[in-house]
């Protein structure tokens, strides 16, 4: 891989070298990757060179194993989608307009017969690349502390955790780039894997983990791929309120181990106002949170450290049956919420609930004449709806009833 400037270098290094004192560089990892001077470390640009120099120095000072096509290092180049329905093309010629990406990849050989798979992306979106929900001025630094910032730094710990323990398996961590334009470097790597995919136990993907709110609600996917995954979930938990979810298919990299029939679990701990906007910073982040969430996964990896290679299970995929449609309230759903309705996270400004007066906390009860009892609920009301459209929404403020009028 082209090495960039000495200085950013050498900043790296001095990240890693403050720190070796303590027992979680967790926070110095955050700061570094979510640090304006990586400029939003978007796939292909000089920001996410050097984020993936901290990482592979992270990774060498770990003691882990370079396990990429060139060093550390796993290079894609791709041309972007025109259509966000094709296949991404891979094959890329000298002069074509291509990206290139890098996948960060260090081993840790247990000589055991099966690995491990423990993954996040490191790349975000620049000053405001498309997905970006920013709507103030241009070229703003999209620092994407929470996404996913943490989840590379609770992969660290992890690595530092494993690193005299759990020997029943190898473990192979997986810094990802290219997520935010589609699971580029996740996919990639499965169709050109560096290790023996068929020997892959199990993978496990941080992406959001930086968050965890006052109730301690800490979303789970992927816990139906294998049979063992959701007792494993439950049993090892004492300190989160676990929001449990089948399907191995999502937003996120693992979707791309699921659909090579490889077991996933998928942490999260859920959206807020800042998701893929400028203010995703690192003094936002729960640190004493995102060390639980690390000890927590630490634990269920021991629990499994002994149960040999876990059998692959195909769930639903609910991302099929999700309606489409084409409008929107302007708010971001509590994904975490598990009570009946649909919470109000976020409102979106000059939309349709900041217009009829709907506030942050509010949950959506019905909308038109269709009853909201949960997300999908609220997703295929919404689809029924065309721009210009005007109905009643009811929601739950408090323990009050409150209706409005909304015009799409």
């Amino acid at each position: 891989m082209k090495r960039i400037s000495l200085l950013v270098f050498f900043v790296s290094l001095l990240g890693c070298k403050q720190t070796e004192t303590l027992s979680s560089k967790i926070k110095d990892d955050v700061t570094f990757l979510a640090d304006d001077a990586l400029e939003g470390r978007q796939t292909g640009t000089d920001g996410e060179k050097a984020a993936a120099e901290y990482i592979a120095q992270r990774f060498e000072d770990l003691g882990l194993t370079a396990k990429g096509t060139e060093g550390f290092y796993q290079a894609f180049s791709f041309k972007p989608k025109t259509d966000p329905h094709q296949e991404v093309n891979y094959t890329v010629k000298d002069g074509d307009s291509s990206i290139t990406g890098t996948n960060v990849i260090g081993f840790l050989d247990n000589k055991a017969e099966n690995t491990i798979i423990i993954g996040a992306h490191y790349d975000h979106l620049g000053y405001g690349a498309e997905g970006s929900l920013y709507r103030g001025e241009a070229n703003e630094i999209h620092n994407g502390a929470d996404d996913n910032a943490s989840g590379v730094a609770v992969l660290l710990d992890l690595a530092r955790k494993l690193k005299s323990a759990n020997t029943g398996n190898n473990y192979l961590f997986m810094a990802f780039s290219g997520e935010e334009m589609g699971l580029l470097g996740s996919n990639y790597f499965t169709k050109n894997p560096t290790i023996d995919l068929q020997k892959a136990n199990y993978m496990l993907n941080m992406d959001m983990v930086g968050r965890l709110k006052q109730d301690s609600t800490l979303a789970v996917y992927g816990v139906g791929t294998s049979p063992i995954l959701k007792q494993v979930v439950k049993a090892n938990n004492s300190k989160f309120k676990i929001i449990e979810n089948e399907s191995g298919v999502g937003p996120s990299d693992h979707t791309s181990f699921y659909n090579s029939d490889i077991p996933v679990l998928h942490f999260f701990t859920g959206q807020h106002e800042d998701y893929h906007k400028p203010g995703d910073d690192t003094e936002k982040l729960n640190f004493e949170g995102m060390e639980t969430i690390s000890s927590y996964i630490f634990d269920i990896i021991s629990d499994l450290d002994d149960n040999g290679k876990l059998a692959f299970r195909k769930t639903k995929n609910e991302s099929e049956e999700t309606p489409r449609f084409k409008v929107g309230l302007g708010v971001i759903p509590d994904y975490l919420f598990d009570g009946e309705g649909m919470r109000i996270d976020g409102i979106s400004e000059d939309k349709p609930a900041q217009k009829a007066g709907l506030q942050k906390g509010d949950i959506v009860i019905q909308l038109g004449d269709s009853l909201v009892t949960d997300m999908m609920s609220y997703m295929r009301a919404l689809s029924s709806f065309n721009s210009g459209d005007k109905t009643k929404v009811t929601v739950k403020r408090g323990e009050d009833k409150v209706e409005a009028e909304i015009e799409f």
